[in-house]
């Protein structure tokens, strides 16, 4: 069994155009935490900023993610390609939905307790683990594509001009997405914790203020709160939401 919780916030803009999901559970505002028996999917997802209906190309993705009956058969590449499938033909049906896009964050945990890690875009997945935290995903952007060739360096990555550009995302009308799925090999150990955030988060809270935070001797909640606080008084410039689940059994 897992307890998951989830956390969105719009921090200083006007809306949100995030959205995460836990199991069948599709949320757009506010907080939950409950328990979930395997298997599940947990996701969060953000709409994509400069292009149409941000809110809405989230909240669907993560619905039509939410209609996946996952176990450890299902093809994922394949489903993910079907919700973004989905996404395009919902988004075009309407001139002003059109091109709607959203970035996609997933972790799959099968019967077996097998983990799955799905990506698109550049939202971000953790594992944090006896006080160290470690990115499992990996950025779907122009900025990472240029740090592994070398081209610019780990910090030039949050100052570049291009920072912001991805790769083609769910609902994309010109380009079909590269879903990056990895299986783990892996089950959680007592005491993981995994992460899952939009870049509201990732963008202005250092890994190592992660691990202050998630080391507190707080409920999980309320260390996501601080998070959330956390990321507003760096001066986060965009919505911030946190999907994180630990293993009870």
């Amino acid at each position: 069994m897992y307890y998951c919780c989830g956390i969105t916030d719009k921090g200083i803009m006007d809306h949100n155009e995030d959205a995460y999901m836990i199991a069948d559970k599709v949320m757009t505002k506010g907080n939950v935490d409950f328990m979930v028996n395997a298997p599940f999917i947990a996701a969060v997802s953000d709409g994509v900023s400069g292009e149409n209906f941000g809110e809405i190309a989230s909240r669907k993705c993560l619905e039509f993610l939410s209609d996946v009956n996952f176990n450890s058969q299902t093809d994922l590449k394949n489903a993910v390609m079907n919700v973004h499938r989905n996404l395009y033909d919902f988004g075009i049906q309407d001139n002003k939905t059109k091109n709607m896009q959203a970035t996609l964050c997933a972790i799959a945990i099968d019967e077996k307790d097998n983990l799955y890690t799905i990506n698109v875009g550049d939202s971000r997945m953790y594992r944090y683990r006896r006080g160290d935290i470690k990115q499992l995903s990996r950025d779907q952007s122009l900025v990472q594509l240029l740090y592994e060739e070398g081209t610019i360096t780990a910090a030039e990555k949050k100052t570049h001009v291009h920072k912001n550009i991805i790769f083609p995302v769910m609902g994309n009308i010109s380009s079909e997405p590269k879903p990056d799925i990895q299986n783990l090999h892996e089950i959680m150990k007592y005491g993981d914790l995994i992460l899952i955030c939009s870049d509201g988060l990732s963008d202005y809270v250092s890994g190592s203020e992660m691990e202050d935070i998630l080391e507190l001797p707080a409920k999980l909640p309320k260390r996501l709160e601080k998070l959330v606080k956390l990321a507003i008084d760096n001066g986060s410039q965009d919505n911030i939401t946190i999907v994180a689940l630990c293993c009870y059994d």
